[in-house]
């Protein structure tokens, strides 16, 4: 067997490896609508935070799922508007006939802090001044949620003491640029935290999604607040090792909590992914070679291998790329989708790859982290 044949099988022995002994990753076991908790005796309160930037053309469905929560317990709802300049804190305001919405405008953002975990901090000090819940509900304001979402998120955290439970929000994959990305998106979220061991006591991995995070407010004040995650990019995982840290927690894919807001198209999610992909190489850029390295091996090779490959370099990168799109299979049923986007899942990793370089790329230029007009990533330079 010739070398270059030899090195065809390191991408096959790579997706091997993570097939096998990667948590089951890119299986869709970990589902809030499989093995449903028992209700607890009694509801515990909750307090939703839901911070909103320039959120004037989704606020109204966001807010209007949380108002219409058949939640038995206690439910408040404090929204952070912070610096809009749409009028999203007035359309928030008139959906209110119930006197649960509190909506607050934020304080400008001191030093070390990102404007969202600003503003969530900010609605978490006015939910604890008066009559402090003991559950706090932090939500984004471009998710809307099914009217039981918030009955199953607490039964589940009742049930199992959970100190954390989150819900990965179903992204919008309606036009070509959703269904090409966004599916692989959610697929190498679960590469990098896979929820199997997320959710496992024992494993070090912890991870949230920060669209839907039910969180245990004594966990939360004795794993010492928002404050101790103040200028973190990736604040939903940032979240998660903290609260991991004072008990169990629990992240699974749900159909309950759904985005609201839609790409247009490769660009806008070329900028949410870039916004936050170099944080979590640790803006190195040796790792980030390194990660560039894996991902061609990964995604480049094997089709490469297939089209132009003769022999035993054809076979390596011939059953790579089918183990490839049948890794991607259930994920691609859960949204939906077509079982041949299974064999584009190289060129969607390509494309990643890219966003991953832009991300690094925006940074050195003095843009990291950007959000909202906010270039977050500055402190950490």
């Amino acid at each position: 067997m010739s070398v270059l044949a030899l090195f065809g099988l390191l991408p096959l022995a790579i997706w091997l490896y993570l097939l096998a002994a990667r948590g089951g990753y890119w299986l869709t076991r970990e589902r809030d609508d499989l093995g449903e908790p028992p209700e607890p005796a009694s509801w515990p309160s909750v307090v939703a935070v839901v911070p909103a930037r320039n959120e004037a053309d989704v606020i109204a469905r966001s807010i209007g799922s949380i108002l219409a929560q058949d939640y038995p317990g206690l439910l408040r709802i404090i929204l952070v508007d912070d610096e809009s300049e749409d009028g999203t804190a007035g359309i928030a305001r008139a959906l209110d006939t119930t006197g649960k919405l509190t909506v607050i405008t934020g304080t400008k953002r001191p030093a070390g802090w990102t404007g969202k975990l600003w503003a969530v901090s900010q609605g978490i000090a006015l939910a604890t001044c008066d009559g402090a819940p003991e559950y706090l509900w932090l939500t984004d304001a471009d998710i809307a949620h099914a009217p039981d979402n918030l009955r199953h998120l607490v039964a589940r955290a009742e049930h199992g003491g959970l100190v954390l439970v989150s819900l990965m929000a179903k992204l919008a994959c309606v036009n070509w640029a959703e269904r090409f990305f966004v599916p692989a998106f959610v697929y190498f979220f679960r590469m990098l935290y896979p929820f199997a061991w997320s959710n496992d006591p024992k494993a070090k991995t912890a991870a949230a999604a920060g669209g839907c995070m039910l969180v245990k407010r004594t966990a939360l004040e004795a794993g010492g607040g928002i404050a101790a995650i103040r200028s973190a990019i990736i604040d939903d995982c940032a979240l998660g090792r903290l609260m991991k840290a004072q008990g169990p927690t629990w992240i699974g894919l749900t159909n309950r909590a759904f985005s609201t807001r839609p790409y247009a198209d490769m660009s806008e999610i070329r900028r949410m992914v870039a916004r936050s992909a170099y944080a979590q190489l640790d803006y190195s850029p040796l790792i980030l070679a390194g990660t560039l390295t894996g991902l061609c091996l990964m995604f480049v090779f094997p089709p490469l291998a297939t089209i132009f490959g003769t022999g035993a370099l054809r076979i390596a990168g011939s059953a790579t790329w089918c183990l490839t799109g049948l890794s991607f299979q259930p994920m691609l049923r859960f949204y939906d989708r077509n079982p041949l986007w299974g064999f584009a899942l190289p060129l969607t990793g390509i494309a990643y790859a890219g966003f991953t370089l832009d991300s690094a790329i925006q940074y050195w230029r003095g843009k990291g982290g950007m959000w909202k007009g906010r270039a977050q990533a500055m402190a950490e330079r």
